[in-house]
């Protein structure tokens, strides 16, 4: 019979990191663990990650959620499917434990060329929001790492600083690949005007110029902007398949960001990938500040696909008291270390 149950874990950052949102110091993360009552030493374990303003749940009553499943599951009245729907990042959480039971504990969810033989992932380097001093130094330190593409966060300092930083960046180098994100900063009227001067700096793409939910205004963006556009907030709360169809046919983007903890898991991710390729839209995939348990999960997953973009998986370091693991960054790639174990002490 199926056991289940669940603890709270406060992730804290390494420094502050500034975001469109705020500025975060430590970030909530909830654990459940699997396993079956005829072999209780094998458990799998899996991350509920809880982003304040972006996560669809509800904070106050997100612990209660995750407590009702793993009650359910004690009590054999649980299905993952049904039950989880507008829940996505605890649908993730159980989802990736019972993988990681079925395997037998492992943490090799998928056995990939990434999981098994090492091979890479490459991914992007990314800038958080900050002084220009401050975000001109973490551009070099990525430039000195070798990272081919960096992504920076915009939308909450002076546009015309960031435009520097732009600047800046695009005079220390002419082939490395910029990706902006503006969470969704800019206004509908102003729009426009930002991307074009936006593209005098030769940039891969922006994820989310302006806020979800205004579709029409965001396919006539997609239509004319000199930037390709992808979609990102966009994405979370399209539960059901013809919500999710019915979103990029409204926006027609050129490019779509999977984070599965908000889109329902693994899932919810194949579901969009498939609505995309079918309308020939690109998409990539990132973490959304998991530990390195959820960082895994979403890794692994990836390594199943043939994408072959840089995915957004260098989050890693970004906590002093992170799950130890395998995964490791060299360079601008991300590697799953077989000599390297993983450290489960605290779960």
């Amino acid at each position: 019979m199926l056991k289940a149950s669940f603890k709270k874990y406060t992730l804290k950052f390494s420094e502050e990191r500034g975001t469109s949102r705020g500025w975060l110091q430590t970030k909530d993360s909830w654990f459940i663990s699997v396993w079956d009552s005829t072999n209780p030493e094998t458990t799998g374990i899996g991350e509920c990650s809880y982003l304040p303003g972006l996560n669809p749940e509800i904070l106050a009553t997100y612990e209660d959620k995750v407590k009702e499943v793993c009650d359910q599951i004690n009590e054999s009245e649980f299905w993952l499917n049904e039950g989880l729907i507008e829940f996505p990042s605890v649908h993730f959480g159980l989802e990736t434990a019972l993988l990681d039971l079925e395997k037998k504990g492992t943490k090799i969810l998928f056995e990939t060329e990434f999981s098994t033989q090492e091979k890479p992932i490459s991914i992007n380097g990314l800038i958080w929001m900050g002084t220009h001093e401050n975000m001109m130094n973490q551009v070099d330190e990525k430039l000195k790492q070798g990272f081919r593409c960096i992504k920076l966060k915009i939308g909450a300092i002076d546009f015309e600083k960031e435009l520097n930083i732009l600047k800046s960046i695009r005079e220390k180098s002419k082939t490395i690949e910029i990706r902006v994100d503006a969470n969704g900063a800019f206004s509908p009227a102003e729009a426009m005007e930002k991307l074009k001067r936006l593209a005098e700096f030769n940039l891969h793409s922006i994820e989310q110029p302006i806020k979800q939910g205004l579709s029409a205004t965001l396919n006539q963006l997609c239509k004319e902007s000199p930037i390709p556009i992808a979609l990102d907030e966009e994405l979370i709360g399209k539960f059901s398949l013809e919500q999710k169809a019915e979103t990029l046919d409204a926006i027609d983007p050129p490019y779509i960001i999977l984070k599965p903890s908000l889109i329902g898991g693994i899932k919810g991710s194949k579901e969009w990938i498939k609505l995309a390729e079918e309308r020939n839209i690109k998409w990539w995939i990132t973490s959304a500040l998991e530990s390195n348990i959820g960082l895994n999960a979403v890794a692994q997953f990836v390594s199943t696909t043939d994408n072959k973009m840089f995915q957004g998986l260098g989050t890693g370091k970004l906590y002093t008291n992170n799950i130890p693991s395998p995964l490791t960054v060299i360079g601008d790639e991300i590697s799953y270390i077989q000599d390297k174990n993983w450290n489960l002490s605290e779960l």
